[in-house]
This record gives C-alpha cells, structure tokens and sequence, in this order.
C-alpha cells in the first residue's frame, strides 16, 4: 500500500506594526531549509484559504506561505487603518521581512497581482520566480465590467452603492462559479466562508476604499510592465479563459513583456483553483523545481 505524503500546515500571527497579520505556512518534509519557497497573494473578497487545496497537494514539498491582508480572513488591523493597495503592500513587504523571506517565487491573483508588483519593484532581489493566475497587469485584460469599477469614484453620487452592490452572498457566490464548465467542482465551503468575513463589522467598509483606490493598480501598469521588460522573471501564467473580470487577452499580453513565459489558458473562471487543482499544482509543482534550481 502506497502511504501519501500530507504536509503539516502551520496556522500563525506576527505583528507587522499595529496589524496582526494571520497566515499559513507549509513545513515540507523534503528539502527542509532548502525546500523551494513561494509566497501566495490571494484576491478578492477571499483569503488565504484560497490556497488550502493547494498548500495540501504541495506542502510537503515546498514551504508555502499565505497571509491575509488587512480586511481579508483573520488578519486583524486597527480601526483607524486606511484601506489602499499601497497599504496593503506595505503591510506584506512588513510580513515578508518579519519572516526573513529574502528570495521566494510570488503566486498572484487578482487583488494579489498590484500587492504583489508593488513587491516586486520595491524589492526586486526577492523575487525567484512569478506564477501568475488571473492577474491582470495589461489594459487589454479589463472587462467592460472591470473598467466600470474601476471607473467609480466616492464622490459621485450612488457609486458607493454600487460597491456594496458587490458584497452579497449573491456576487460572492458568482464570482466562483461563473465561467466554471462543471459548477458542482465548486466547493461552497469558499464564499460561505468569504461572505462570512465580508459581513464582519468594518470589512464591508474597507472593500469600499479598495474599490475607489483601484484605479492607482491600472496607473501603474506601464511601470510594472518596465518592471517585467527590465527583470525578466521565470513566470507560469495560468488563466481562466471565462474570467468575468480579467478576460484571456490580459493573459496573453504578459508575452510581450515576458516572451519566454509558459502560458496555459483553460477552460474555467476566476477562481480557477477551485475547479481546475488537478491541472494547475503539477504545473506550479514542475515550475517551482525548475526555477528553484
């Protein structure tokens, strides 16, 4: 009988400032200190257990580390924190020097893809690798949809509204299963759980001055593309081609900057792990190994 490899999965504070940042954490059983280690940045409205399928199917041979940011999952900020992506970077540059992380391959998604660049240009030495996965960082891969968000303003009358419009089980609930082929692969456990922490007090707030501070990622595309053109990072894009936010052409646009990327386009939505882990983690596996070396 063949006796499977389950990784232990650490579940941690650290203080970074005034903000008591959970995350979780992979002690892989091959390699020890050596093992190959990559940072995930989840998206939004969700959390580090994004990537609890993940962390399972890979944990015991890599050290995976996931935190949540301030106003996502357990993380908890004070109530005087300001909500912007800066912000938000500057909390994980904070965590990412509490736990020594000098040199890791970045995972980002979605809201994770402008924390995650902003990393990256601040700090350029640590990063080894970038798996991307519906994260946009082109003007081409923004939905109709996606530019009217990103179109509104705290100042306009009625578009606050309309953020809160997206923070219903409803919505929650859809950004997970639109594009699916196969809805029943969608486990609920994720925007029960998302939703959840989206209704806690202030968390509806802070998606709010998110929303309105989008805007900042899209101005800053050309300098992250500079950043890939200069940098040239190994890079694994995995994309689901029926992202409601992020369509496949963001996808395709990384080649320019990055022509030697390994691409895969598949047949799913935004949250691509929860329907499509059988095909993505052995490409993150192999991608991992071979930059590592």
């Amino acid at each position: 009988m063949t006796l499977l490899t389950v990784p232990r999965t650490l579940h941690r504070h650290v203080e970074v400032g005034d903000v008591r940042v959970f995350y979780r954490e992979s002690v892989p059983d091959e390699g020890g200190d050596d093992a190959p280690v990559m940072l995930l940045l989840h998206g939004f409205p969700s959390a580090s257990h994004q990537f609890r399928r993940l962390i399972d199917v890979l944990g015991s041979r890599y050290r995976l580390i996931a935190p949540d940011y301030p106003g996502f999952g357990h993380t908890e900020a004070p109530a005087g924190f300001t909500y912007s992506f800066d912000a938000l970077a500057g909390v994980m540059e904070g965590f990412a020097e509490r736990l020594g992380l000098t040199r890791f391959v970045m995972y980002v998604f979605d809201f994770g893809t402008p924390v995650g660049f902003r990393l990256a240009t601040r700090h350029p030495e640590w990063i080894a690798g970038l798996v991307v996965q519906n994260g946009n960082a082109y003007e081409e891969g923004l939905s109709d949809g996606a530019r009217a968000f990103i179109a509104l303003r705290p100042d306009v009358e009625g578009d606050e509204d309309r953020v809160r419009a997206l923070l219903t089980l409803e919505m929650t609930r859809g950004q997970y299963e639109g594009g699916t082929t196969d809805p029943r692969l969608v486990a609920p456990d994720g925007w029960t759980l998302d939703q959840h922490f989206l209704d806690l007090p202030g968390r509806k707030e802070a998606q709010v001055a998110l929303a309105f501070d989008y805007h900042t990622n899209v101005a800053r595309y050309p300098l992250w593309q500079a950043w890939l053109r200069e940098h040239r990072p190994p890079a694994l894009i995995t994309w689901g081609r029926d992202d409601m936010f992020f369509p496949e052409p963001g996808a395709h646009a990384y080649l320019r900057d990055l022509p030697d990327a390994e691409l895969h386009v598949i047949d799913t939505g935004h949250f691509a792990l929860e329907d499509r882990l059988p095909e993505i983690a052995p490409l993150v596996a192999a991608f991992l190994d071979r930059v590592w070396r």
